[in-house]
């Protein structure tokens, strides 16, 4: 199993009134075993521990800067390839859901490859490829895992060749201003590609601020490097150190 351990900088918390309770009457609902979910790494498919604890902290951390600076959308990128940063953002969409102040919502915004629907074990009909290209309404797309409350995804389908123009357009900009302020108390997290792609990059200035995934023993200082100043217009909120061996027992 994957070990997860944040590093962000510390900021004031402010206080949010609980969001109020969510009846999905138009956003279909999908059965989600939790074996699959415990089997892809999923939070939801954990009973309290260590594992999910660390999520909870990053949350924790994560909504004390978001709610500081009045953000509610968040990228998540790596700077290379199969840093897990797919499992890191649904995780981190979980975690912020089991906060009552704020609903989430789950964006597979990588065009390229989505995965996010392969995590939760289901096929999507429809996907934010299909909202771009054939104009399928938002509340066709929109799924909520049963059993998790606050939580919903928007999948994204098949994948696309010119997935780095579509992510740039003008179409997805005003998908994005939509989805941050159709509800107030909602946070969207947008799992992205990685940074070897123009995808992150085109899509960076539609989010308030990006989380980035480093895989511990792989990324290099030189790929974190340029990863940060590939997105130096973009507010960093820190990095989640992602497939790091546990500590020995003292």
């Amino acid at each position: 199993m994957e070990s997860t351990v944040p590093v962000l900088d510390k900021t004031r918390t402010a206080s949010l009134q609980p969001a109020a309770r969510i009846e999905y009457t138009t956003t279909r609902s999908l059965e989600v075993s939790r074996e699959v979910l415990r089997r892809h790494r999923l939070i939801a498919g954990y009973e309290p521990g260590p594992y999910l604890d660390a999520f909870k902290v990053l949350r924790t951390k994560v909504l004390q800067i978001l709610r500081e600076h009045g953000w509610n959308a968040l990228a998540v990128t790596s700077p290379n390839p199969q840093a897990g940063k797919t499992v890191a953002a649904i995780n981190l969409a979980l975690s912020l859901a089991l906060d009552v102040s704020q609903t989430v919502l789950l964006v597979d915004a990588n065009l390229r490859r989505p995965a996010v629907h392969t995590a939760f074990g289901f096929t999507p009909r429809y996907g934010l490829a299909d909202y771009l290209l054939d104009d399928v309404p938002i509340e066709r797309l929109l799924i909520n895992p049963k059993g998790i409350g606050r939580f919903v995804i928007l999948p994204g389908s098949r994948p696309l060749p010119d997935s780095a123009e579509l992510l740039a357009s003008p179409k997805m900009a005003r998908l994005v201003d939509e989805l941050k302020h159709r509800y107030p108390s909602r946070i969207v997290v947008f799992d992205l590609p990685h940074l070897t792609t123009a995808d992150a990059l085109a899509f960076a200035p539609h989010v308030d601020a990006a989380l980035l995934v480093i895989e511990a023993g792989r990324t290099t200082q030189t790929q974190l490097t340029d990863a940060l100043t590939q997105l130096s217009t973009t507010p960093i909120l820190g990095t989640l150190l992602n497939k790091a061996e546990p500590l020995p027992e003292p």
